[in-house]
């Protein structure tokens, strides 16, 4: 096959005129890349274009930390051509993607020069490349945004799982330790099965059940291992066994040498009684951890459950603060090094796509806890307010500010200042389509410098547009 045939064959050039594919062909060359060869790198600039001539090409994209498959290109298929199409247009432009081959290939290598003098005088040629660019380039967005939304879902959950992780593994821990205390008190109360259970000590449980301290417990320390010692002390002098047993768990639920001296036990029943106390407290502690860790459980879980609005129609009346507090404790893992202040207002509900605001929460405040945990800082403030008919919510950090360079292309598609696998450039871009074409509002950097950086969302009232 000719590379005139070659190029007919391809349908990106099929309906151009034998001029344009002659054009085309003057400087081209073939190059061959064995299997695992990277033809070029994601953000390397090229200015050429390759037809596949034979073999199996695959192209990736960096996505949150890792290599999204992008496409497989065969015989016949151009790769490569967005750099060079978008220079001929913006100038120079980086490879948005990586081209490696899977098999040994071969490819036709077509020079910028060529491509340039087509768009320049063929009507059919400009249709043609336009048309791939603007195909390939939202082929790409939505691969690549639903890879953002992936990896947050994948953030998120990690984190939900580190917060529900501590509460469901003091529950299992209560679980377990509880079936023992119940037979440590159920012992404990058959050692009084003669003489009775004394009325003192019975008002003593039933106060401990009902989650009174009797005595103060300290609250340091140093103060507790004190009060602990000097009890156990009391304890074993009055001949109670395995004092060092009974003393902590009776200082942490504030019983202490005084409640136990004003029981007015028998003679001989001390140590009786104790066991009881000690028995009854623990148990009534592991059924309170059991109780507390399972409602930290539900917190998270039905947070997690608002945080996505499940089961509700995609519009509904929205509380913007109640998403921020969602988002908070779903990122709360990752927060817990930094200072985050809240200051909202009393806010009516407006029609919003909720899930979707939880994603601009969500950006905002990853993005700043990103900036700070890299680069220092240590402070993000969120603020709501009601201004003029609009929600008002802002973001601030106290990072080193966005340079003035970049500024202008922080809400660009794929445009990030990270380093290459740790950001997409989608997020603000996600947050901008979201606030400004989804519900007609307004998303902008309110001010930046070395003081920090505030993002400023802007909500009509009245919702997003009909």
């Amino acid at each position: 096959m000719t590379m005139l045939e070659l190029l007919r064959s391809v349908s990106l050039f099929a309906d151009l005129d034998h001029s344009d594919l002659e054009v085309l062909s003057a400087g081209s060359k073939e190059v061959a890349i064995a299997a695992g060869e990277r033809l070029f790198d994601e953000g390397d600039f090229g200015d050429e274009a390759y037809v596949v001539i034979d073999g199996i090409i695959e192209i990736t994209k960096h996505s949150a930390n890792r290599e999204v498959l992008v496409a497989i290109r065969n015989r016949g298929d151009v790769i490569g051509e967005m750099a060079p199409l978008e220079s001929a247009v913006l100038g120079p432009a980086p490879r948005s993607a990586t081209v490696r081959a899977r098999t040994d290939s071969r490819l036709l290598e077509i020079q910028k020069e060529s491509l340039d003098r087509v768009l320049d005088t063929s009507p059919k040629g400009a249709r043609a490349m336009f048309g791939v660019l603007l195909r390939r380039w939202r082929e790409t967005e939505s691969l690549v945004r639903h890879g953002e939304k992936m990896a947050q879902l994948g953030t998120l959950s990690a984190g939900l799982a580190h917060e529900v992780n501590n509460p469901a593994s003091a529950v299992k821990r209560a679980a377990e330790e509880l079936p023992e205390a119940v037979e440590a008190y159920a012992a404990a109360r058959a050692a009084f099965a003669v003489d009775g259970i004394p009325e003192s000590v019975t008002s003593l449980l039933d106060r401990l059940a009902a989650g009174e301290q009797p005595a103060p417990t300290p609250t340091d320390p140093v103060g507790r291992s004190d009060a602990e010692s000097a009890l156990e002390a009391w304890l074993d002098a009055r001949g109670v066994p395995e004092p060092w047993n009974h003393a902590p768990a009776l200082v942490a639920a504030g019983v202490d040498r005084g409640v136990l001296e004003s029981l007015g036990l028998p003679e001989g029943s001390l140590p009786q009684a104790v066991a009881l106390i000690t028995a009854g407290a623990t148990a009534h502690d592991l059924i309170h951890l059991i109780g507390e860790g399972a409602s930290r459980v539900f917190t998270l879980v039905k947070s997690m459950k608002d945080y996505s609005y499940l089961d509700q129609a995609p519009v509904q009346d929205v509380v913007v603060t109640s998403g921020i507090k969602n988002t908070l404790l779903i990122l709360r893992s990752k927060l817990k090094d930094l200072e985050v202040t809240t200051d909202f207002d009393d806010l009516p509900a407006i029609p919003a796509y909720g899930s979707e605001l939880n994603q601009v929460w969500t950006n905002l405040i990853d993005n700043a806890a990103d900036e700070l945990l890299e680069h220092g800082g240590n402070r993000i403030a969120i603020r709501a307010t009601q201004e003029d008919g609009l929600i008002v919510v802002e973001v601030a950090d106290d990072g080193r500010g966005i340079p003035p360079e970049v500024q202008p292309r922080i809400f660009d598609a794929f445009y990030t200042t990270k380093e290459p696998g740790k950001g997409t450039g989608q997020g603000l871009g996600i947050a901008f389509s979201i606030v400004v074409q989804r519900h007609g509002g307004n998303l902008f950097v309110k001010e930046t410098g070395p003081e920090g950086t505030t993002f400023r969302v802007e909500l009509p009232i009245e919702g997003p547009p009909r």
